[in-house]
């Protein structure tokens, strides 16, 4: 094996060498991508090889707003992040993975409502992408609670719950953004917000007369919060700097679909999938959000069910 392949496929874990596979992509390097949402500063970020720690960059923000990295606490909490994100081996290069089948259409969801685009890693950093509940019952991308799901407009009863349909969740997500961002005067802070509550981070702010989140004592969770966001940033900017490489050919495509509005009730979801071309699990794999084989809809709400082509 070259010294090349070497230093893209073994990682140190716990004194064992780690390695994973990435399919073709040795075959043809040139077909290597970057998920570079923006372009940020993130500079002299050092290659991971077998047993090196990765380096901090040289700069970085969050939503424009710069990280004070010559703060020694906050370059060490930085580093920790990095740390723990990059060596999450199976876990990052499926979020990789994810990354690519996703972030346009967050991306495009987000500018339309004008929160800045490094959002996209708080999701990241609240479900790696997947349509996961937490042990106190947050669900979907954006891990909303039920309470605040329902009051920033979503639908969440035995037969739907939209937190798992990831348009009305980050549209929702970008309406609880705005709001705290308005409550706290930054997009990092409105961030710290999404972890730990507008309110509470309002009050420790007041507390503490600080309105700089890296000056704030906060509970570890929320200390963290934001560095996590920060390493994935790093590391979704510039993967191969990390030591991660994947082919283009390996990455999850976006979905294709079209879709179906539906007013009324549904006798049969496995009826109305069979009617339209597909089958109950394609149905639900595209619209996870429908949580019950029927639907009453006693409301007369309007949904959009993706159909996949």
């Amino acid at each position: 094996m070259t010294k090349n392949k070497f230093k893209v496929l073994l990682f140190a874990s716990i004194g064992l060498i780690v390695g994973f596979g990435i399919g073709s992509a040795f075959q043809n390097p040139t077909q290597y991508i970057s998920f570079n949402l923006k372009n940020a500063n993130t500079s002299n970020v050092s290659i991971v090889t077998h047993g090196a720690a990765p380096k901090l960059p040289m700069q970085i923000d969050f939503a424009g707003e710069p990280t004070p990295l010559k703060d020694l606490e906050v370059r060490e909490r930085l580093d920790r992040e990095i740390i723990i994100n990059s060596f999450r081996h199976s876990s990052t290069v499926l979020l990789l993975k994810r990354a690519y089948q996703w972030t346009p259409l967050l991306k495009k969801i987000l500018k339309e409502e004008n929160i800045p685009e490094d959002f996209i890693y708080l999701s990241m950093a609240e479900s790696d992408l997947s349509q996961v509940t937490s042990p106190s019952n947050a669900s979907g991308f954006w891990q909303f609670l039920k309470p605040t799901a329902i009051q920033y407009g979503l639908i969440v009863n035995d037969e739907v719950d939209q937190r798992f349909d990831i348009q009305k969740s980050t549209y929702a997500a970008c309406k609880y953004l705005k709001d705290s961002y308005n409550k706290l005067g930054s997009w990092t802070l409105a961030a710290a917000g999404y972890n730990m509550g507008m309110t509470g981070v309002a009050k420790q702010a007041n507390e503490q007369e600080s309105q700089n989140y890296y000056d704030l004592f906060l509970n570890t969770e929320t200390s963290r919060y934001v560095f996590r966001i920060l390493a994935l940033k790093a590391i979704h900017l510039h993967p191969e700097d990390f030591g991660y490489m994947i082919a283009s050919e390996d990455l999850y495509e976006p979905y294709q679909y079209r879709e179906v509005l539906v007013s009324g009730a549904v006798d049969s979801w496995i009826k109305f999938a069979q009617q339209n071309g597909t089958s109950y699990k394609e149905l639900r794999r595209h619209n996870p959000w429908i949580r019950s084989t029927s639907l009453k809809n006693i409301n007369k709400n309007t949904f959009e069910v993706k159909i996949p082509l």
